[in-house]
C-alpha cells in the first residue's frame, strides 16, 4: 500500500491511496470463508458450503466492502499521524482521470480523497480591545407595566356592562362580503379579544364603551397592523390564509370581560414574597424592581456575548476552504439546493470560524472542562425549566437524579458540555479585554441592534 498527500494551497490538500493485491486480498479471502461458514444455501448443509461457490455469487461485493473497509481505516490513520486537522469529512475525487476497474481480485487500485484543512491563525486579546457591557436599570414605563401585570396575575374577573380600555370582548366574529352582508359560507369563530393587543387606536376606540349584543364592524388586519399571527389564530384558521384576508368582520359582543388589579396590601404581598417579607408599597416596588434588574442581567449578558462573537469573528481574520465545503455540504446533505447552500452557506462559515477560534482559545490557555461544570450547568438549565411549568421546587436530591438520566444521552451530554465550552472561552475573553461599563434605562437597551 502507497498513501501520499499533495497539498494544493494551505486549505487544500489530494490524499492518495494505491492498492496492490497484496494489500486486500488477505481480508478478502478471510471475509469469503468467513460467510462461507454462514451461509445457508439450497443443496449444502450450514457451514458446508463451499468458498469458491461464495467468492462466485458474492466475490465483488465482498471485494468492494472489504476495500471500502481498508480506504476508509488507512485514511483515517495517514491523517491522524500525519496530525492534519480536516474540515468536515474527506471526499472522493471524480475527475476524467479516474479509471474503471475490473474487480476481478487481481486489479490495481488508486483512489484519490479532497481534504479541506483547518487554517493556521493565532488568537490574540489584550486589554486594548474595548467592549462596552451594559448595565441596565429599570425604567418607570416598564416597572408599571410589570406590577400591573403581577397585580393582573392576582386580580378577579368580573362582568363590567361597559367595555373599557384592557378590557376582554367575548365575541363571535363573522365574515362580511364587499357590500356589507354576511359572507355566506364564510369564516366564523367565536373567541375573546383582548383590547390591550389591539395596535391600531381608532379599532381600539370603536370597541369601547360597548355592551353585551353590541355589533360592530371590524378591519383585523388593521386593528393588529397586519400580524397573520394573531388574526389566524382568533379566526382559528391557517396563518397563509389570514395573511391574504381582506375581508372585514362583524363583531358581536357576547360578554365583557374585566381583570381587576389585585390591592396593594399585606394579603397580596404576602401571597407573592411570604409572610412579612414586604410589608410596604415602597417596599414591594423595590421588589420588583430588583427581580426585574436581576432578568435582565441576562439580557446584558446576551448582548455582551453577542458583541463578543461578532467583534471576535472581525479581529481574527483567516480564509476557509470554501469551495470544498460547498461539495462536502452538497454531498452529505442531498436534499440540500444550489439556492439553499448559496443562501445559508455564510451563517455556516462564521459558526464553523467561531468554532475554530473557541477550539484554539481552549488549547492555547489549556481552559479545562471537568465533569462536576457539566453536571451542575445541566442542573441549572433543568432546573430553570421546571420551573417554567411549575411553582414548586424539586429537591436537591430529585434535581440531581434528574440530572444524571439527562446526561446518560450522549446527544444531551454533547449539547450540554459545547454550552460550557462557549461560557468558558466567553469568560476568558472578558478577562482579558477591557469591558467598559454603560447604565442604560431598559427602554433605551431595547432599541439597541444586535
Amino acid at each position: 500500500m502507497n498513501i501520499s498527500q499533495e497539498k494544493k494551497d494551505s486549505l487544500n490538500a489530494v490524499v492518495k491511496i494505491s492498492l496492490s493485491p497484496a494489500d486486500y486480498q488477505p481480508k478478502v479471502d478471510k471475509a469469503i470463508k468467513e460467510q462461507a461458514k454462514k451461509a445457508q444455501l439450497p443443496g449444502f448443509r450450514k457451514g458446508m458450503v463451499p468458498a469458491a461457490h461464495i467468492k462466485k455469487m458474492y466475490g465483488k461485493n465482498i471485494l468492494v466492502d472489504e476495500i471500502n473497509t481498508l480506504l476508509s481505516d488507512s485514511l483515517n490513520k495517514f491523517i491522524e499521524e500525519e496530525k492534519l486537522e480536516v474540515l468536515g469529512q474527506p471526499l472522493p475525487k471524480m475527475d476524467e482521470d479516474t479509471k474503471e476497474y475490473n474487480w476481478d481480485f487481481n486489479d490495481e487500485f488508486e483512489f484519490a480523497y479532497e481534504l479541506g484543512l483547518a487554517p493556521d491563525f493565532a488568537v490574540e486579546f489584550s486589554s486594548k480591545d474595548k467592549l462596552t457591557q451594559y448595565v441596565i436599570k429599570v425604567d418607570d414605563e416598564t416597572l408599571a407595566s410589570r406590577i400591573k401585570n403581577i397585580r393582573r396575575a392576582y386580580g378577579k374577573m368580573t362582568n363590567p356592562d361597559v367595555s373599557a380600555d384592557d378590557d376582554v370582548l367575548y365575541s363571535e366574529l363573522v365574515q362580511l362580503s364587499p357590500d356589507g352582508a354576511v359572507f355566506e359560507g364564510g369564516i366564523s369563530n367565536t373567541t375573546s379579544v383582548r383590547l390591550d393587543q389591539i395596535k391600531n387606536e381608532e379599532v381600539k376606540k370603536s370597541l369601547i364603551g360597548l355592551k353585551k349584543g353590541d355589533e360592530v364592524t371590524i378591519d383585523l388586519q388593521k386593528a393588529f397592523d397586519n400580524d397573520a399571527a394573531k388574526v389566524a389564530g382568533l379566526l382559528k384558521i391557517e396563518e397563509d390564509e389570514s395573511a391574504e384576508l381582506k375581508s372585514s368582520f362583524k363583531l358581536t359582543v357576547k360578554n365583557v370581560n374585566r381583570l381587576d388589579e389585585a390591592d396593594l396590601n399585606q394579603e397580596f404581598f404576602d401571597k407573592l414574597f411570604g409572610e412579612g417579607v414586604v410589608t410596604t408599597e415602597e417596599g414591594f416596588r423595590e421588589k420588583i424592581t430588583e427581580e426585574l434588574e436581576t432578568m435582565m442581567q441576562q439580557d446584558s449578558e446576551r448582548k455582551l456575548q453577542n458583541d463578543i462573537y461578532n467583534f471576535t469573528l472581525d479581529k481574527v481574520q483567516f480564509e476557509l476552504p470554501d469551495e470544498f465545503l460547498k461539495r462536502w455540504l452538497k454531498a452529505t446533505n442531498e436534499k440540500l439546493s444550489d439556492e439553499e447552500l448559496e443562501g445559508g452557506y455564510n451563517d455556516f462559515a462564521k459558526n464553523l470560524k467561531w468554532t475554530l477560534i473557541a477550539n484554539k482559545v481552549i488549547v492555547d490557555n489549556k481552559i479545562e472542562i471537568k465533569y462536576d461544570e457539566v453536571f451542575a450547568y445541566a442542573k441549572q438549565s433543568l432546573n430553570n425549566q421546571f420551573r417554567m411549568y411549575s411553582q414548586q421546587s424539586l429537591s436537591e436530591e430529585q434535581l440531581a437524579q434528574y440530572t444524571v438520566q439527562y446526561l446518560q444521552d450522549k446527544e444531551n451530554a454533547n449539547k450540554i458540555f459545547e454550552e460550557v465550552k462557549a461560557v468558558k472561552v466567553f469568560d476568558y475573553i472578558k478577562s482579558v479585554i477591557t469591558l467598559d461599563k454603560k447604565e442604560i434605562l431598559f427602554t433605551e437597551f431595547n432599541k439597541l441592534e444586535d
